[in-house]
């Protein structure tokens, strides 16, 4: 018999154009399951289940893997989750529409370049406009800016120190009117978006990232507010710069991502003036303790990954790691701590992290969710311990 305000598996699937197969196997999978189920095995499906097979064609539609989906897709279909996941559709279509243009751009390049009778680099052509390639840089894009807005909410909705890290640590830097500022690693632009009205006259900035699609997205941000930026994808490793052209580096928890991180440190040192600044933060080894336990309790092969970032670059040993390239290091600590109360929020925190713990979450996510609920009604207390070093260039020589 059919529930009242639902529709039958035949009607829904024909609403949105998908078999009854398909919807079976987005049952068993876990990517969709139907609201209600009667007594004969019969399945029914709501207009907010139909919200949610919606958003699942579209991530498919735009590249993503079943796999990436049911990741971004566990959250149950509410209308709140829906706005949420509504404008992260519409960002990531216009992402999708830039890399459009750019691979446009290209090919009207080549055409104007083979009209003219010159030759063409085929394989920097090939490689500008690989789907395999547009497809990686645009899942990675959606994972770093939502993964990085997930993070810095939770610390910014719970934080007890109420100045807030960005505002902290552009007053630690110290940039001065007429400066030359480069940083590395600019993620989703906060730096700077938290203190534009800070930013002094007549600064220079690079602002870089590996990621081209994050650089799209802080250029729209700030360039038109920030006359004298300019936005680069860098590799840190060889930065393209001058030597001895900048006053200042900022690099905001990213040196414990590099892969060679004593030539990433050279090449700092190498564009900075003498007596240039470092201005570089990182975590203690104490930093969101309780989260990594909290997850590894649900569930003990579940490892956060940037619970260890603090043995690569971290306030125990991060000093002797700089000696070799900067004098006069000093650490300055964020005195901080969250009291979390919402599990919604820590849910999303937790699924943001590096680690493995999709793997194991995402089949049991209702559980999950509980789990965490049950462990905040109080609120639940998170150590921070996270802080920067300030570092002088060392003079040649020295």
């Amino acid at each position: 018999m059919k529930k009242e305000g639902y529709y039958s598996s035949g009607s829904f699937a024909a609403k949105a154009h998908v078999t009854k197969k398909t919807l079976r196997y987005y049952d068993e999978h876990g990517f969709l399951k139907p609201s209600y189920v009667n007594e004969n095995g019969a399945r029914f499906y709501t207009d907010q289940d139909f919200q949610k097979m919606q958003q699942i064609q579209l991530l498919k539609y735009l590249g993503f893997s079943l796999e990436d989906i049911r990741e971004m897709t566990m959250k149950e279909a509410q209308d709140k989750s829906f706005v949420a996941a509504l404008k992260v559709q519409v960002d990531l279509l216009e992402e999708r529409m830039e890399q459009m243009k750019l691979v446009r751009e290209s090919l009207k390049g080549t055409i104007g370049l083979l009209e003219k009778g010159q030759s063409v680099n085929w394989s920097a052509l090939m490689d500008k406009i690989s789907v395999d390639s547009l497809e990686k840089s645009f899942r990675q894009q959606y994972r770093n800016s939502s993964n990085i807005n997930a993070r810095i909410g939770l610390h910014t909705k719970y934080a007890s120190n109420r100045q807030g890290w960005f505002p902290w640590l552009f007053e630690q830097s110290g940039i001065k009117a007429g400066e030359s500022v480069l940083e590395l690693g600019c993620g989703n632009g906060s730096f700077w978006l938290e203190n534009l009205e800070k930013i002094p006259e007549n600064l220079e900035a690079v602002v870089s990232d590996l990621s081209d699609g994050m650089l799209r997205e802080v250029k729209k941000a700030l360039g038109g507010r920030c006359p004298g930026f300019s936005f680069r994808g860098i590799d840190f490793h060889k930065i393209p710069l001058e030597d001895a052209c900048v006053d200042l580096v900022i690099a905001n928890h990213v040196l414990f991502y590099t892969r060679d991180l004593p030539k990433v440190l050279g090449e700092i040192s190498r564009v900075l003036k003498p007596g240039g600044r470092l201005l570089c933060s990182t975590y203690g080894s104490r930093h969101m303790k309780e989260v990594s336990t909290l997850a590894a309790e649900f569930d003990d092969r579940i490892v956060l990954s940037a619970q260890s970032l603090y043995e690569i670059f971290g306030k125990e040993n991060g000093k002797e790691i700089l000696e070799p390239f900067f004098r006069d290091i000093r650490w300055m600590e964020y005195e901080d701590h969250l009291l979390v109360t919402e599990a919604e929020d820590l849910v999303d925190y937790i699924i943001s992290c590096h680690g493995n713990q999709n793997r194991y979450i995402v089949n049991d996510y209702k559980e999950f969710c509980q789990f965490v609920n049950a462990k905040i009604r109080k609120g639940f207390y998170i150590t921070k311990e996270a802080g920067a070093f300030l570092a002088l260039r060392k003079n040649a020589g020295s």
